[in-house]
């Protein structure tokens, strides 16, 4: 869309994602009038039933930019306010109709289906994501750390970084991932964990090997191989192994890519969520990791499985030790299910029963094995 305004000089932008599921796209407000809404006479529309059909305004005022709400079923706000009559808006504001978020842009430069809306509790969710701002600025992410146990010793191996925040709605992981998608953060957001995550574990006793996961997209970006150098830079003598999820693992060039620079930087890599959908088999041969954790579906309540279901968990984990890797099992959590672990011959296991993510004030430096006599 392109309608000159009354200054041209100006360039005004809403970059978001109209589409859940399509591309960020940046949009030019070129208009003197902008009618955001999911049907009809609109020049921004968004297809998706939070929207009202003739949702909101927005406008330029003696070069301005302003938002006008049309008494929409779920709201605009903006950076979490709700917008009750008019609002100007300012370069980098945080805009949402409804469930929708867009960031406010503004350059000097030349310009050259109907159906009923769906009530949401959007005001939480505009929380969130302003929040969320304030997440990334101050890089106030909470490591914890999950230990991961040699088998059948207890010994701990290690520790999976794991994120938290105190930030209202963005406490776990997947609130944080959920914010950071609906601005195009998912990559930012996953080398915050892992640079924090890398300065708190740093200062653990010893210095165990730590787990840092990736996002799928850092995976068909140019950004990981360059942090992961910065981090190495940053911590020349920590061990250190990135977890990439199954799921992400489909090109083989591209994972022997990253293999090759991971052994540059003198880390390992862990195959993640193994077995959670479509096991990679071929990209297993022909990259192998160091490690290869099995989804926690596969572990279950192992015990109880059938002697069948057993069977094809320990070919499994035979064929991962054949190719060289060392198989993990995920999600262990009652000592039944960690003593089939042991028979079934993983080498290394996670989950509640050797321990809970904690933060490193609260890692008293035992052995998960002395741990248990003392219970």
């Amino acid at each position: 869309m392109s309608i000159q305004l009354a200054n041209p000089t100006i360039r005004w932008t809403l970059q978001g994602r109209p589409d859940l599921t399509g591309p960020v796209e940046v949009v030019d407000v070129t208009e003197s009038l902008v009618r955001v809404g999911r049907c009809g006479d609109v020049a921004l529309r968004i297809n998706r039933p939070t929207i009202s059909s003739l949702h909101a305004e927005v406008f330029e005022r003696d070069g301005e930019l302003w938002l006008r709400d049309l008494n929409s079923t779920n709201g605009s706000y903006v950076n979490g306010t709700p917008v009750t009559g008019e609002m100007q808006l300012e370069r980098g504001d945080l805009v949402q109709f409804a469930d929708v978020a867009f960031r406010v842009g503004r350059v000097e430069a030349e310009l050259g289906r109907n159906s009923e809306t769906v009530p949401t509790s959007t005001y939480d969710e505009a929380l969130s994501l302003v929040q969320f701002d304030r997440l990334m600025q101050l890089r106030s992410v909470i490591p914890h750390f999950q230990p991961i146990v040699a088998l059948p010793s207890l010994d701990v191996i290690g520790y999976e970084v794991l994120g938290r925040s105190r930030h209202c709605g963005l406490e776990t992981p997947k609130d944080m991932f959920l914010a950071a998608s609906q601005l195009n953060q998912e990559g930012e957001l996953s080398e915050l964990l892992r640079c924090v995550g890398m300065r708190d574990g740093e200062t653990i006793d010893g210095r165990p090997n730590l787990f840092l996961n990736t996002h799928p997209i850092e995976l068909v970006t140019c950004g990981l191989l360059e942090s992961l150098g910065q981090l190495r830079k940053q911590h020349p003598n920590q061990d250190i192994t990135l977890e990439v999820h199954e799921a992400a693992v489909t090109d083989v060039a591209m994972m022997q890519t990253l293999r090759q620079r991971l052994t540059e930087l003198d880390m390992t890599l862990a195959y993640d969520d193994f077995g959670a959908g479509e096991t990679r088999l071929l990209q297993l041969a022909n990259v192998s990791p160091e490690y290869v954790k099995f989804d926690m579906h596969m572990i279950r309540d192992i015990h109880l499985a059938s002697p069948r279901q057993r069977q094809l968990l320990r070919m499994l984990v035979a064929m991962v030790r054949d190719f060289g890797s060392a198989a993990l099992a995920e999600g262990v959590e009652t000592e039944s299910e960690h003593n089939v672990c042991c028979e079934i011959g993983f080498k290394f296991g996670q989950g509640y029963f050797y321990g809970k993510p904690r933060p490193t004030q609260q890692l008293d430096g035992r052995p998960v094995s002395s741990a248990f006599t003392c219970i």
